[in-house]
């Protein structure tokens, strides 16, 4: 059902690692930690130790500090397991700070990213492993295009960094997601049931504990509901409604999926000239197989069917902006910006000043009109923002004006 399949991070967490005496390798469950720590060229030089396995977990717990020096370069599985070793990472870490040290890895929750924030402040970088991405899943990981594009400087330019076009059936990428074991299942019912699967024992049963959840219906509920509605505004009051819950209980859940990414809020580019903009964070979800599944959708038809159908493409393009944005020495900003008359950008990467504003569409052909509010951007933001693009289900490259250029879905992702 699974095969090994090279990862965007790998180079950048092998860099990381001569860096820093700690990194932290984190993200949510079944995105592929454990496999690409083991994949890793220097793992054989290292001491895998997982606190998976119950005697490793019992010596971690026990004697945190002889565990922690019984190699020079050590890799720790699931090291939220046992918040009692980070302090003797730290003090390991203070008497010698050699880089590459200590690899941890963690399924993504508040208690790995509190302990580490408390135990390791200056001594760590973190890295988060998203869902695989299209590129992946080809077995490519030649840079992704957003660099080339950001440093493009015109719409002219950005057609010409096109590399090749390959054959790009969203759809079927949206349905199959990124996760590993369902993206890769042969079978689409070996992969629902993947899903449903995951959905009880990570979304239901692991966050339930860890922030106590009392109502699993409502919270569950929520979760559905998150997914029905990616890729629009987050409107705390009727989430709350609809999940039959408080409107505080309802933000304090959203806060946690958020830092267990099994959500991500896109923050708006609040930056304007006399202009009234939307200040309200998107909601997307971590994965678009674990989204549609959340929702009930399970082929392409049904997709279709959807009221927000475009957000599926959008929350598939924000994933790929996500990963190549972790391999970044300094990450750039994604944001959105919509204005009070309903003008919208679905993304907008800023990296140090410079701008690129990108529209997602699902349609095979474009018109002119739907360069309007890039070119409007541009010229709010002058050489910010040189040029815009429009990612859309077609096969054609061009310029749909001076300033905006389209850009072909399978000569992208």
């Amino acid at each position: 059902m699974q095969k090994t399949l090279p990862r965007l991070l790998e180079a950048t967490l092998s860099d990381r690692l001569k860096r820093s005496p700690v990194v932290v390798l984190t993200g949510a469950r079944q995105t592929g930690k454990t496999t690409l720590v083991q994949a890793l060229p220097e793992a054989a030089n290292r001491r895998f130790v997982t606190l998976d396995r119950l005697t490793a977990l019992d010596l971690a717990r026990r004697e945190p500090e002889p565990l922690v020096a019984s190699a020079p370069r050590m890799t720790i599985d699931e090291v939220q397991r046992a918040p009692e070793l980070l302090l003797a990472v730290k003090r390991s870490v203070d008497e010698d700070r050699r880089p590459g040290r200590f690899l941890l890895t963690g399924s993504a929750n508040l208690l790995l990213l509190r302990s580490t924030a408390e135990s390791l402040a200056g001594r760590v970088l973190y890295l988060v492993l998203r869902p695989l991405t299209p590129r992946e899943k080809r077995r490519d990981i030649s840079p992704p295009l957003w660099s080339t594009l950001l440093a493009a400087g015109s719409a002219l330019a950005a057609l010409d960094a096109l590399g090749e076009h390959h054959p790009f059936d969203w759809r079927l990428e949206a349905l199959e997601g990124g996760l590993p074991p369902a993206a890769l299942a042969v079978d689409p019912q070996d992969r629902q049931l993947w899903l449903e699967g995951y959905v009880d024992t990570y979304l239901q049963r692991d966050l339930r504990d860890l922030t106590q959840v009392g109502d699993l219906a409502a919270f569950s509920r929520l979760m559905r509901l998150a997914a029905l509605r990616g890729g629009g505004l987050i409107n705390y009051t009727d989430l709350a409604r609809d999940a039959a819950t408080s409107r505080a209980t309802a933000q304090r859940w959203l806060s946690v999926l958020e830092a267990s990414f099994v959500i991500s809020l896109v923050q708006p580019f609040t930056e304007a000239r006399a202009k009234r903009l939307i200040k309200a964070p998107k909601l997307y979800t971590l994965d678009t197989g674990l989204a549609l599944h959340l929702a009930g959708v399970t082929d392409r038809d049904g997709i279709d069917e959807m009221v927000n159908a475009g957000a599926v493409l959008e929350n598939l393009v924000l994933n790929d902006l996500l990963v190549w944005r972790e391999t970044e020495i300094r990450k750039p900003g994604v944001f959105y910006r919509r204005t009070a008359s309903g003008e919208e950008i679905d993304f907008i990467i800023e990296s140090g000043r410079r701008l690129l504003p990108i529209e997602v569409k699902a349609a095979r052909t474009l018109r002119s009109a739907d360069a309007k509010a890039l070119d409007r951007f541009c010229a709010e933001f002058g050489r910010r923002a040189p040029f815009g693009i429009v990612i859309y289900d077609g096969r054609d490259r061009e310029r749909l004006s001076a300033r905006v250029a389209a850009l072909p879905l399978g000569s992208v992702l």
